[in-house]
């Protein structure tokens, strides 16, 4: 009969996220992961493989939970710039929420990484790349509908707003508050072309 665990791995997942969250990938250590999750490495290996395999379970964990707002924003507004401002006001809540660290982990868990970590920087970096993706999938909705001129260059704004975004992600991690960060908010929405008459 296999031995049952004697921690809570989910609650232990949720520690290693704030960890990685926190500290970026690589500044994370194993002592580290191990003193925050309640477990020792053996137990962690047993459980979650790796180092890395743990990181990987983190982001799905943050992508369904924490960052899962930008997912329900792209696809329950009715229109791209409906979407697209909702995304960026939630950007500034949830990055400068109180009960988690600041900013997000998919932007600022690979920054400055060794050869080592490409890995990780290529996961994450894809993970970005899809965002802006969909949030180009959006503006192009709002082509399709008439609502922008054909011409509208919607890989510059989709770019535009990813850059953004990321960027409200380090002014928070920088100490930034909620009022600042609704105001970069704002003021990025003033770049999104007006309505086709």
């Amino acid at each position: 009969m296999a031995r049952q665990r004697a921690f809570d791995r989910d609650a232990a997942l949720e520690s290693a996220l704030r960890a990685f969250w926190k500290h970026g990938y690589e500044a994370t250590s194993i002592a580290e992961l191990t003193a925050a999750m309640g477990i020792r490495p053996p137990s962690l290996y047993a459980a979650f493989g790796d180092k890395r395999r743990l990181f990987e379970e983190a982001v799905r964990r943050y992508q369904l939970t924490y960052g899962a707002f930008t997912t329900r924003a792209l696809t329950e507004e009715p229109t791209g710039r409906r979407a697209v401002e909702r995304v960026l006001r939630e950007s500034a809540a949830e990055y400068a929420g109180a009960d988690h660290p600041p900013g997000c982990l998919i932007i600022s868990a690979a920054v400055n990484c060794g050869p080592e970590s490409a890995e990780v920087e290529e996961l994450l970096r894809g993970f970005r790349e899809e965002a802006k993706a969909a949030i180009r999938r959006r503006i192009d909705d709002d082509v399709a509908a008439g609502r922008l001129a054909p011409g509208t260059d919607t890989g510059a704004l989709a770019t535009f707003f990813a850059s953004v975004i990321q960027g409200m992600s380090t002014q928070s991690r920088d100490g930034a508050p909620y009022a600042d960060l609704l105001g970069v908010a704002e003021l990025a929405m003033t770049a999104y072309p007006p309505p086709t008459p």
